[in-house]
């Protein structure tokens, strides 16, 4: 089993900066695909970002690409997500969740980071 902790979201205005951590613990994260998802209420859970398990190849949801990034400490067992250039739209609840490869389902899910973006 893996357990993840989301922190770092908050009150933030347009343009400004944040940067989320995953806390992993249970089992090390550095076999597993990591990712961050997010939610507004009254939508579907968006796809934002994730990266591989030792290249660290990443990809990107269409809405954050060039704003977002995406990184792994499999040292401290913690994903960490960048977000600069921030909007309104970006505003949501913030999961962080992990699977042990790109043909499995995201089995592990934290209990999300809320960030809100103030125009």
């Amino acid at each position: 089993q893996v357990q993840l902790a989301e922190s770092g979201g908050g009150l933030v205005q347009a343009g400004g900066s944040l940067r989320l951590s995953c806390a992993a613990s249970g089992r090390t994260i550095s076999n597993h695909l990591m990712g961050w998802f997010r939610q507004s209420p009254g939508k579907e859970r968006e796809f934002v970002a994730a990266i591989t398990r030792s290249n660290g190849n990443t990809n990107y949801g269409d809405s954050v690409k060039g704003r977002f990034t995406i990184s792994r400490d499999n040292a401290k067992n913690t994903v960490y997500l960048q977000m600069n250039s921030l909007k309104p739209e970006d505003t949501a609840l913030y999961f962080c969740a992990a699977r042990v490869d790109s043909y499995s389902d995201w089995r592990y899910w934290g209990q999300g980071t809320q960030v809100t973006v103030s125009s």
